[in-house]
């Protein structure tokens, strides 16, 4: 018997939806905006949510996001239980990555980790941190041999509000953190924009959030391909959400009046 139009359209429709390619992306359970958040109904949100999203539309593929607690993000992607694992980096967890064939892409957005100081403490140089300010989990790249030695103490703390108030209260002489996104908490999430700065004189990190995969080569080039194809609308995306504000500036993220404010007083000092 012949389907009525309506039915074989409804069909039709209904087989292009069910056959489509579904994937999930592991991501971080973590308050990390402007990159990435998630929100009171548990949602993944932010510039990470918007360009996967962007993608998936482009490429006629489903996504779904599965936030998970750092530490069970990769073993997650290890054993099979998320497809892709964002973000991540050749350059993280080379222990745990061993034997394992993974694939990455292109850098999706560059970052900066670093060390940011009360603005009257700016350029003190690396004998002035005694006491360095650290979110449980973190890496401080540059500081490990005077850690070694004793002449750094590190304070830890449980997430990124904890960490800035330790340093506020003058409990450390510094924080390490993303830039971008200390900086983003201090502007529009807590009653102090400006109090921290970035150190571009202190040791930092500087490198790229990529998507990993171990099964899912040719959907990681068809990403790449986005990127490029994309560039303008990715571009554009970035600008909106700040996650790449003035990073090749020694005043990352800092407002712009801030920053003129912050070079006269450089300009009277050297006078």
């Amino acid at each position: 018997m012949k389907l009525p139009r309506a039915c074989s359209l409804f069909a039709l429709v209904f087989s292009s939806t069910s056959l489509a390619e579904s994937y999930v992306i592991g991501v971080e359970k973590l308050a990390f905006a402007p990159h990435y958040s998630i929100d009171a109904q548990g949602q993944y949100q932010g510039f990470a949510r918007e360009l996967f999203d962007l993608f998936a539309a482009h490429s006629g593929v489903q996504l779904s996001y599965k936030p998970m607690a750092v530490e069970q993000l990769l073993p997650a992607l290890l054993r099979g239980e998320v497809d892709f694992k964002y973000p991540d980096s050749p350059n993280w967890a080379q222990a745990q990555k061993a034997g394992h064939n993974l694939s990455y892409s292109q850098g999706v957005v560059d970052y900066v980790d670093g060390v940011l100081v009360a603005p009257t403490r700016l350029g003190q140089g690396e004998q002035g941190i005694k006491r360095l300010a650290m979110v449980k989990g973190w890496t401080p790249w540059g500081y490990q041999q005077r850690i070694e030695a004793g002449a750094i103490e590190l304070t830890y703390s449980d997430d990124l509000r904890q960490m800035i108030r330790q340093a506020l209260k003058k409990d450390s002489d510094g924080a390490y953190f993303n830039v971008v996104v200390a900086t983003h908490y201090l502007d529009n999430l807590s009653s102090r924009p400006g109090a921290l700065i970035f150190d571009a004189s202190l040791p930092h990190d500087r490198g790229s959030f990529q998507l990993s995969t171990r099964k899912h080569g040719q959907l990681l080039a068809r990403f790449d391909r986005f990127l490029q194809e994309r560039a303008e609308q990715v571009t554009a995306l970035k600008a909106r959400h700040g996650v790449e504000a003035h990073i090749d500036s020694e005043l990352i993220g800092v407002e712009q009046w801030k920053r003129d404010f912050i070079q006269r007083q450089k300009t009277k000092q050297g006078q």
